[in-house]
């Protein structure tokens, strides 16, 4: 562990993120799924809507936790998960359940899974209002969210069987007052897109919300994003003490060579 006091002491690993689940066959999916784990990504990552956030807004998509299960099987090696996971859409006690199974699953009869519980309020307002959720206030979701966080965690204790692993719990958000709260709560990886400049404070918050919590950062990973910065940004980041970089490929036609150029970086940093 760095000055930073959070869990710098592990190599930088690359996620992808796999935007073509929208405007884009399954079948497209499924090819870059096996390729992209051949290339060694580390984790690869779906998200959480049920409808395009760019391009057509009634395009082509799919959701996101029966693609995780097709995932877990079809995996091998890589981590998985989704960036993020929205807590209104389902029942707390069932996402436990799901990511158990998930895990499970993942697991290939070894000894542990690979399954990692990203998760978040929600903020897409069509997925809502389309499928009969209630959108209401941030504040409200966030609320949700804290509640459900500890359901999933006390269910986790309770099935039968229980996950093969302590599943991490990536919460994704960089609100002060409650996302940040819950980071120090719960989250075994911080996702964020906070820029080089405002990390430092963001970090404080988390270390004075943990001190309230009475919780220990050192094992907190710290995850950022790539879209649209270069190698120098990049490596400010890691500076910083981010060691989980997610990088984002869009459908139908996946630029694969972006991700090597950044799977070279990784490997670089890494010696």
């Amino acid at each position: 562990m760095t000055q930073s006091g959070f869990d710098t002491d592990r190599p930088v690993r690359l996620g992808v993120q796999l935007a073509p689940q929208h405007h884009a066959s399954y079948n497209v999916i499924r090819d870059a799924v096996t390729r992209l784990e051949d290339m060694g990504v580390d984790i690869l990552f779906n998200w959480d809507h049920f409808y395009p956030l760019s391009g057509d807004p009634d395009g082509t998509h799919f959701e996101a936790w029966t693609m995780l299960a097709a995932w877990a099987e079809q995996t091998e090696r890589v981590e998985f998960g989704t960036l993020v996971n929205c807590n209104s859409y389902r029942n707390a006690d069932l996402q436990a359940d799901m990511a158990r199974t998930v895990d499970h699953i993942s697991a290939h009869g070894g000894d542990t899974g690979r399954f990692i519980f990203g998760t978040g309020s929600g903020w897409f307002e069509r997925d809502y209002d389309e499928y009969g959720y209630e959108f209401g206030t941030a504040g409200q979701r966030l609320d949700a969210l804290a509640e459900s966080l500890a359901r999933i965690e006390s269910r986790w204790a309770q099935l039968n069987p229980e996950p093969t692993r302590d599943i991490p719990i990536m919460i994704g958000g960089a609100g002060e007052q409650k996302t940040l709260r819950l980071v120090a709560r719960h989250a075994d990886i911080w996702h964020s897109f906070a820029s080089v400049e405002d990390l430092p404070r963001k970090l404080d918050v988390i270390r004075s919300w943990a001190e309230k919590e009475q919780r220990d950062t050192s094992t907190l990973i710290l995850s950022n994003e790539l879209g649209g910065r270069d190698v120098d940004q990049a490596q400010a980041l890691y500076a910083a003490g981010v060691r989980l970089f997610t990088h984002g490929v869009s459908g139908p036609d996946i630029d694969f060579d972006s991700v090597q150029r950044w799977l070279d970086w990784r490997d670089r940093v890494n010696g």
